[in-house]
């Protein structure tokens, strides 16, 4: 059976009264979401950040560890050259011994010079791991709370968005698509998501533009669906807000 226009008024306007109910409900947990989902990005990328120092500490370790052991190497060679100079037959084989010493003595200085670089490294990426983990420890403790104040909010008013989105879904059902396809649209568009608003004080309550006295009479009327000429949304009139509130 076709809708008249005025149950069709009736019907988008009983389901704008019920998203706006489900807006406030989200308005009492605020900004919260958001602030959650930052801190978490936050958080992964500390730890992310956190992960990666500690990666190049355990390298610089082992670049430590590996010249150490070049040290231990050279002078075990130096030992076993030196032994050689005891043995050498002419000024030769003694310059090729000493020029092997002095290689491995070099060795030596060049691993003590980069052991230096490397601890040097490590104190200075050491401060900055010390203070990503503190400041890992910091905002994981604001998420903690803030996770605690959304659960708490969530917890208050699940029950209630749930019967409410509900009811919506069970609205939409008595629209027509054309109809229920302008409304969404309108309701995206709208900073306060009202698509279907009344007339207030001789004007758009949506945008608070003066409605022509033509035009109210129009609405009143409720044989066509008119919008803001300034705003786009679908008006009613006022006492289709009374008869909302006794229903």
């Amino acid at each position: 059976m076709e809708q008249t226009v005025e149950q069709k008024l009736k019907a988008l306007y009983e389901l704008q009264t019920i998203h706006t109910k489900i807006d406030r409900i989200r308005q009492v947990r605020g900004e919260l979401p958001m602030e959650v989902a930052d801190l978490e990005d936050e958080v992964a990328g500390l730890e992310t950040r956190i992960d990666k120092i500690k990666s190049e500490l355990d390298d610089l370790e082992d670049a430590i560890v590996t010249r150490k052991n070049v040290i231990k190497e050279a002078q075990a060679n130096i030992k076993k050259y030196e032994a050689q100079l005891n043995e050498v037959k002419n000024n030769r084989e003694y310059d090729a011994i000493s020029k092997e010493i002095e290689i491995q003595g070099l060795d030596i200085q060049v691993s003590e010079k980069k052991i230096k670089e490397f601890g040097f490294e490590i104190a200075t990426k050491t401060q900055v791991y010390d203070k990503a983990v503190a400041d890992l420890e910091g905002r994981q403790g604001d998420l903690d709370a803030k996770k605690a104040e959304l659960d708490t909010i969530t917890a208050e008013t699940q029950k209630d968005e749930q019967e409410l989105i509900a009811q919506a879904e069970k609205a939409a059902e008595s629209i027509e698509e054309r109809l229920l396809t302008a409304y969404t649209r309108l309701r995206g568009n709208a900073k306060n998501g009202l698509a279907v608003v009344t007339i207030q004080r001789d004007s758009c309550s949506g945008c608070f533009n003066q409605i022509p006295p033509q035009r109210q009479s129009d609405i009143r009327q409720r044989k066509k669906i008119i919008v803001c000429e300034h705003c786009g949304r679908i008006l009613v009139d006022e006492q289709m807000a009374l008869e909302a509130e006794t229903v």
